[in-house]
């Protein structure tokens, strides 16, 4: 099985996107750890790595995702935790998205409006192997 964890870095106080695709992923059979909103990186990672994790989901509105995003990412590196995929969604420009994928380890940014469906299915096809 396929364990999520979906966080909201940061002072963003609005959750209700992170909880539809926190449902969607549960709905289609994944384990999904839910961490609140207003989380640092150092805590959204010590989470990860509690729950060993499969996947990140990062859901920012706030604006700070380019600095909050990366500092996730090097966290995970610093813990050799290279091999958990980072996911972000939110209110995040095409630059800042082809930026985090290029030079910042964020694997796929999903802009408002995303099919649900599609981020199952990228998270399917990209987590690597599933857990039983």
């Amino acid at each position: 099985m396929i364990r999520v964890l979906v966080a909201k870095p940061g002072l963003d106080g609005h959750d209700r996107g992170a909880k539809v695709i926190a449902r969607a992923l549960r709905d289609a059979g994944m384990e999904v750890i839910y961490t609140g909103l207003q989380q640092t990186p150092q805590m959204i990672v010590e989470a990860a790595l509690q729950e060993d994790v499969d996947v990140i989901g990062l859901s920012i509105l706030s604006g700070a995702h380019m600095t909050l995003l990366p500092k996730v990412a090097q966290l995970l590196r610093e813990q050799q935790m290279d091999d958990v995929l980072v996911v972000a969604g939110g209110i995040i420009s095409d630059d800042d998205a082809a930026t985090l994928k290029s030079q910042h380890g964020i694997a796929e940014v999903f802009g408002p409006g995303t099919n649900t469906n599609d981020i199952v299915a990228y998270i399917r096809a990209n987590a690597g192997v599933a857990r039983d």
